[in-house]
């Protein structure tokens, strides 16, 4: 891990971070550093700052004291810590954060934009694409901007409008072949499958961009047909939406936005619907992961209505699934139980179908249903609810689906507390620290982070005391 050092640098007035502004807008007190111990946002900044650094491969140690020294003495961290600030700040908000803004221009940073536009014309869809894979391979590739909801707004708006481009054939330099799309088919598969059991961290998942860089990217400049470059584009938009996975699984969120909304716009370049209408669904899920759960459901909403009659229906089937746990985060119980009844009533009917699926959502199937519903209802609160959707849900082998079963231990282990069930609640939380210490997964550790504030009640309690030191020392989990 490479190190970036915590001394600040001094800048002219207009370099200093604009707390009290800043503060007015997150609606809280004050400025961002009023308490003698540091204000609770001031904290939370400094730990979410580390928390990106990480991520992005960098060592920092950040506290609040190194907040008020951004706000009040004029000081500015090196780079590439200001586009830290502008992320996690970004976060909060829930919209782009410029470094201007907070007064920390730097000259020599990468395009904030790169990656975000959804262009109407294919050819320019294409030059976007490929200048973002270009982009984001490069070490100090750190948007600056963070995830924010409010650039989902035109992709989204511009997919419901028009589904599909026109024809998808193209003359440029080399030949593209059958031969080259089952190379970019299998390295889909790999990607999934490694992503299944080590996490979006492996470098088996990380090895997508690349391959969009260096074999993808030079087949959208070749000549094909329209039935080839259709193929072309579905299969590129598949592989930047797993590139986007990968990403958002190891909490680079604003990386993983913009290879959604490039696989959103491919997708509609191939013709693409039932491919369209699950980035758009994994859109939302991004979304309501990172707190915006009303925008998700409509995401969640649009996709299924605008593919309804034209897309599987497993495919109509996640996306109902997704609105559902939407619905959940925003504590509407009567919603979120009508999706999940859609949800299951159209799985059901599609494994009477027996008819052709993509296999992007073979993974979508009844022990899937049952697991995210236990996630559903412990979001709503309702245990009984839960643990019986849980007793609903095949085992799934640890050994292929490793993150999910960790995740779906910490779920059920959540919803043991919430029943005031500390002993049943423990045992599984363990069995999710065992399973999630093999996985490389930002996501992963957030259920465990849940589960730890489901313990607040028993803190004191030495079987407590014990689990929340293993989590931090095998998990890195500080809060």
């Amino acid at each position: 891990m490479c190190r970036v050092e915590a001394e600040d640098e001094p800048v002219g007035v207009e370099g200093v971070l604009d707390g009290e502004r800043l503060a007015q807008e997150l609606r809280v007190p004050g400025d961002l550093d009023l308490a003698p111990g540091g204000s609770v946002l001031a904290q939370a900044l400094a730990l979410r700052i580390n928390q990106l650094a990480q991520a992005a491969g960098l060592g920092t140690d950040y506290s609040h004291t190194s907040v008020a020294n951004w706000c009040r003495r004029g000081m500015t961290p090196k780079w590439p810590v200001p586009r830290l600030i502008a992320n996690a700040l970004a976060e909060r908000l829930g919209r782009p954060v410029a470094l201007a803004e907070i007064g920390m221009v730097e000259s020599k940073t990468p395009d904030a934009d790169v990656g975000l536009d959804f262009p109407r014309d294919r050819a320019e869809a294409v030059r976007v694409a490929t200048s973002f894979w270009s982009s984001v391979k490069r070490r100090d590739f750190l948007t600056g901007s963070g995830f924010a909801v409010s650039a989902f707004t035109a992709p989204v708006t511009r997919w419901l409008v028009t589904l599909t481009d026109g024809g998808a054939d193209h003359k440029g330099s080399q030949h593209v072949g059958r031969t080259d799309l089952e190379e970019l088919r299998d390295a889909a598969e790999d990607a999934r499958r490694w992503d299944s059991k080590y996490g979006g961290g492996n470098w088996k998942a990380n090895s997508v961009t690349t391959c969009l860089q260096e074999r993808a990217a030079p087949l959208l400049r070749g000549t094909f047909t329209d039935a080839v470059g259709r193929d072309l584009f579905s299969v590129t938009s598949e592989l930047s939406r797993l590139a986007g996975w990968t990403a958002f699984d190891v909490g680079q969120h604003d990386v993983a936005q913009r290879h959604f909304i490039q696989a959103l716009r491919l997708a509609r370049a191939g013709g693409d619907v039932q491919l369209g209408c699950y980035v758009l669904t994994t859109m939302a899920m991004q979304s309501l992961l990172r707190g915006f759960a009303s925008e998700a459901v409509d995401m969640a909403q649009g996709a299924f209505e605008r593919a309804k009659g034209q897309a599987p229906r497993r495919v109509l089937a996640f996306t109902k699934l997704i609105e559902a746990r939407a619905h959940a985060r925003d504590r509407d119980a009567k919603a979120a139980s009508h999706a999940l009844a859609t949800s299951e009533s159209l799985l059901e009917r599609a494994e009477a179908d027996n008819g052709y699926e993509p296999a992007w959502i073979d993974f979508y199937h009844h022990a899937r249903l049952s697991a995210d519903a236990a996630e559903v209802f412990r979001d709503l609160r309702n245990p009984k609810a839960a643990l019986a959707w849980n007793q609903r849900a095949a085992a799934m082998p640890s050994g292929v689906f490793t993150r999910s079963v960790g995740m779906r231990l910490a779920i059920v282990g959540t919803v043991h507390l919430q029943a005031r069930d500390l002993d049943h609640g423990l045992r599984l939380g363990n069995r999710s620290v065992d399973i999630l210490a093999r996985v490389q997964s930002s996501r992963a550790k957030d259920y465990v982070r849940e589960f730890n504030t489901a313990l607040v009640a028993w803190r004191h309690e030495p079987a407590v005391r014990d689990f929340l030191h293993r989590t931090r020392t095998e998990l890195g989990i500080t809060a």
